[in-house]
């Protein structure tokens, strides 16, 4: 079946044709929640019970982008996980340190390894971008998530965030800002331009 006849059978209840249509987007979704929450265990959470969501609540689909619905009810149990989080004790965020110290490596980081010195530095870089990429309030995460990471264009995000277009520029400005001045401290490993693929993205630092 293709994906609107899908869509009609999981709207009537068949839940093998929802796990059908959202097999197809459970890989991207799962790389969504991993840039909101920078916790492979939150991100698994946050999925399932957006999943969980979607289908209970697909009757209220209507019509337009499947993947940007998924997105929004994605990003919304991110928030709720994110809030759950900050009621338990948080964790510190580990930067770089040049000189020797402990760096937190996630292991799903893309390493290209060309050579060891290149791939030592590129590691730091893609390690300090997450940190300051967990360090945006959630809003501003998500804007950053979506657009620069996903390629969302600006409208598509505000659709599936459900604000303004203009809310969108204005948050995106603002964490793109933030982000320039918290990578200062590793500007020294930038070259210009510069192309990370996280997950399943890719991200550029902002230099404008």
């Amino acid at each position: 079946m293709d994906e609107h006849s899908l869509i009609r059978a999981a709207r009537e209840g068949d839940l093998d044709a929802f796990n059908t249509l959202v097999l197809q987007y459970q890989d991207y979704l799962f790389n969504v929640a991993l840039h909101m929450t920078a916790d492979e265990d939150l991100s698994a959470d946050a999925l399932q019970e957006a999943l969980l969501s979607a289908f209970r609540h697909i009757r209220a689909f209507r019509g337009g982008g499947f993947r940007s619905w998924l997105t929004r009810i994605t990003i919304n149990a991110c928030y709720d996980e994110l809030r759950r989080k900050s009621r338990r004790p948080a964790q510190p965020l580990e930067w770089i340190v040049r000189d020797g110290g402990e760096v937190d490596l996630n292991d799903w980081l893309y390493d290209p390894a060309p050579g060891t010195e290149y791939q030592v530095e590129t590691s730091e870089l893609e390690t300090a971008i997450h940190a300051a990429l967990r360090s945006l309030s959630a809003p501003y995460r998500a804007a950053v998530v979506l657009v620069d990471i996903q390629g969302y264009s600006y409208d598509e995000a505000a659709k599936i965030l459900r604000v303004p277009v203009g809310t969108v520029r204005s948050r995106l400005a603002r964490a793109r800002a933030n982000l320039r001045s918290l990578l200062g401290d590793v500007e020294d490993l930038m070259p210009v331009p510069v192309w990370f693929n996280i997950g399943a993205g890719s991200y550029q630092v902002p230099t404008a």
